[in-house]
């Protein structure tokens, strides 16, 4: 259960943490957020935090893409987290939860000029899609927000209607997730997570400029499948036809992980069974971020327990 929460700048009990229902960020999404794990390793009995200096600076990245004005660096952000996962004492993997959001009350439809804040929690996790199985996806009829209205490579707030416009759909409608088309109809993402696929040997992902978060499990699993892998990969544009003539695919991100897909649009994705690729790269994935390969500890930071937590 979660316990504390970073808000106004100081470490409070959870139940302390709260916003008015004037908060403008409430009533506009004019806020924006960051989705970090972190991984419990049974054999050292350390929680591992998964590349947060990496996750921090995006999340100031959509933080300016609001105007936000506060002078937190990543370091500092990934330093407050640190003490935070302390004080919490986690013992199983667990999720975590920056938010920035604008404290003004709601008769203001802008960015500027505003009361800014950053607030972090955390809380024990599972799976957000099954990682053991090979889910049963559709292509939305809803499209991905486009650049130029909502940025989707921000964790923007209100953009995540779009998403759950998605999600919701598709579940309803008896599928386990859904892919998101662009507005020139390429495909872009899942409901909130970023989409590969294989092809002839190759690992290929939709590029950052299809309305794509700038997903860090994205670029961690392309250097992985090069680098570990020998696997070629590819940022280019797919078509929604492609996405059916794929050897294998997955969705991948911080909730995601690494979530096979073995049907799109009914249709079978190689043997409709969790490829053996997608095997490869979600084990090794797995591997790297409960800390046990030696060679990528500078991705992971071990989080210290406190004696009181």
């Amino acid at each position: 259960m979660t316990t504390v929460a970073y808000f106004e700048e100081k470490f409070v009990p959870i139940a302390e943490a709260n916003v008015s229902i004037t908060c403008n960020t409430l009533h506009y999404g004019t806020g924006c957020f960051g989705g970090l794990r972190g991984y419990w390793n049974d054999d050292e009995e350390v929680l591992y935090a998964f590349r947060l200096v990496d996750h921090y600076t995006r999340f100031l990245h959509s933080a300016r893409l609001l105007m936000c004005q506060f002078d937190y660096t990543a370091q500092q952000l990934a330093d407050l987290t640190v003490e935070l996962l302390s004080r919490e004492g986690w013992r199983q993997n667990c999720y975590i939860r920056p938010i920035a959001y604008k404290n003004d009350g709601i008769y203001r439809v802008w960015l500027h000029d505003s009361d800014d804040k950053v607030a972090i929690f955390s809380q024990p996790v599972g799976e957000y899609l099954d990682a053991e199985k090979a889910g049963k996806v559709c292509v939305s009829a809803w499209r991905r927000v486009d650049d130029t209205a909502i940025p989707a490579r921000g964790k923007l707030n209100g953009a995540y209607v779009n998403s759950a416009l998605i999600k919701s759909d598709a579940v309803l409608a008896g599928f386990d997730e859904a892919i998101g088309l662009n507005q020139d109809g390429h495909v872009s993402e899942g409901s909130a997570a970023n989409f590969m696929m294989i092809r002839d040997g190759v690992l290929i992902t939709p590029p950052i400029t299809n309305n794509v978060l700038e997903g860090i499990t994205r670029r961690t699993l392309l250097q992985l499948a090069e680098d570990e892998l020998g696997l070629p990969t590819q940022e280019r544009p797919i078509d929604r036809s492609e996405l059916y003539m794929a050897e294998e695919a997955f969705f991948c991100g911080t909730g995601a992980q690494v979530a096979p897909i073995g049907s799109i649009d009914h249709r079978d994705i190689g043997t409709g069974k969790v490829g053996e690729l997608t095997r490869q790269i979600r084990d090794l994935y797995f591997r790297v971020v409960t800390g046990r390969e030696k060679k990528y500890m500078d991705w992971l930071t071990p989080i210290p327990v406190l004696e009181n937590a």
